[in-house]
């Protein structure tokens, strides 16, 4: 399941003064939940959130590591983060002290784990810069590409969860 958090007074009472929309991006709460009886694998680095545009066509965005978004936050008038694409989890140090305070916000927050065990769940928050248009989450599809039960390796289905309200009938 996933979560879009759209709305700005909901989204600053969960991230206070780190709060992602205030920079354009895109927080969505994500749930795994995993009914079988091994751990499963999920590569967090291949998760994209896929908007569907207009014209027909899609574009697929990168989730942001907890830095980049806290870089962001601390540096609004600044240019898009430029460190290379970290593994989840594995925070680096920048030397940004401003920055630094915003991330120890977001990391707690942020789904930092790969593992589900069994019959069990995580959650957390992975981030999307959406270009300050958050409405895009009703056009868009959360995508889990690599799923693999451990420790065979096998691949489950990919998965695509769509994060915009269900149509009334």
């Amino acid at each position: 399941m996933a979560d879009p958090w759209t709305d700005k007074p909901r989204s600053k009472d969960k991230f206070g003064k780190a709060n992602p929309l205030d920079v354009g991006v895109l927080a969505v709460e994500v749930f795994l939940r995993n009914a079988t009886d091994h751990p499963i694998q999920v590569n967090l680095n291949t998760v994209q959130l896929e908007v569907h545009l207009r014209n027909g066509n899609h574009q697929d965005i990168d989730w942001l590591s907890p830095e980049d978004v806290a870089a962001m936050i601390a540096h609004p008038g600044g240019a898009a983060p430029s460190q290379p694409r970290r593994i989840a989890g594995i925070p680096l140090p920048n030397g940004d002290k401003k920055a630094e305070k915003y991330a120890e916000i977001l990391r707690p927050l942020t789904l930092d784990s790969d593992t589900v065990p069994p019959m069990g769940s995580l959650h957390g928050f992975l981030y999307f810069d959406v270009s300050h248009d958050p409405s895009v989450a009703d056009k868009s599809v959360l995508y889990v590409p690599d799923v693999v039960v451990i420790p065979t390796k096998k691949a489950l289905m990919f998965y695509e969860v769509p994060l915009g309200k269900p149509a009334q009938k």
